[in-house]
């Protein structure tokens, strides 16, 4: 009832990947590191999990239903909060080949909607600093869990000078697709996901060149969210990623001003966005 894909195996090495599949080192019963609930690998088709951090790795599980088993990059500091918890609260994983391996803690119980998070991040052009904003947004009558990414100031190319704004250019080259009516559920951009891991958002991930997925943005801070969001995420398997001009929608403190704010947005042809799957949660 365990699934160990090939690219956790060849992290974790064959012997440990068998001895997990035979049993010997996964658990009779796991929380879903995905939709939070509980599990058992003698019922229930089981995924492996492996974020993986500069010189630690954290095995966690999650029912096949919800992911498939995978490797998720994610930063040190990310997952040295989630081993320091586990520690203490002496929940071990299964002693793999890595440095530190460790279950995600329970998460705690999520508050309100988390606000703009400045992060520094790598762009598809230069450095620049982003507003996180998370929220639900209505396609028809359907709560989407949605990302609304806004730059504090102009983003341009690689060596540009202008200092023009290309903020949305670079990310519809990347294949993001400008919206025109936000009831509709843009299409899924193939690579791109998002990182829900322990109850917070960690980060937006897209296609490495070498393949596999890197970090596009990550939180200094994982960012909660709340019940609502994680759960519309959770059963659509998916999140809405928006992006729009610096000092376009700003940071708004309840869902229906943010979308009041990204409708004006799009009454200018400002806004682009995709759907993005989860990469874990």
């Amino acid at each position: 009832m365990l699934d160990v894909s090939d690219e956790v195996r060849s992290e974790i090495g064959d012997d440990e990947a068998d001895r997990l599949l035979g049993g010997d080192r996964a658990p009779d019963s796991y929380e879903c590191t995905s939709c939070r609930t509980p599990g058992d690998t003698h019922l229930d088709a089981t995924s492996t999990v492996l974020f993986v951090g500069e010189e630690t790795a954290v095995l966690a599980f999650a029912h096949a239903r919800c992911i498939p088993s995978q490797v998720v990059p994610v930063s040190e500091e990310q997952l040295a909060g989630a081993v320091r918890s586990i520690s203490q609260s002496h929940t071990g994983a299964p002693d793999l080949a890595v440095p530190a391996v460790a279950r995600p803690a329970p998460a705690p119980s999520p508050a309100a909607p988390a606000g703009p998070d400045p992060a520094r991040q790598s762009a598809p052009g230069q450095a620049a600093i982003l507003g996180i904003t998370c929220g639900l947004v209505l396609h028809g009558k359907v709560g989407h869990a949605s990302l609304v990414v806004e730059p504090t100031g102009p983003v341009g190319r690689p060596g540009s000078t202008s200092g023009e704004d290309e903020f949305l250019d670079l990310l519809q080259d990347a294949g993001f697709q400008p919206v025109t009516d936000l009831d509709e559920t843009p299409e899924q951009l193939p690579g791109w996901s998002v990182l829900v891991a322990m109850g917070k958002l960690h980060a937006v991930l897209q296609p490495a060149a070498a393949g596999g997925s890197t970090g596009w943005w990550q939180a200094h801070q994982p960012l909660q969210v709340t019940d609502a969001w994680r759960m519309a995420a959770s059963q659509l398997s998916e999140v809405t990623m928006y992006a729009v001009p610096a000092g376009m929608v700003g940071r708004q403190p309840r869902e229906d001003l943010l979308r009041q704010a990204l409708e004006r947005a799009v009454a200018l042809g400002q806004v682009v966005a995709a759907s993005l799957p989860l990469a874990g949660t």
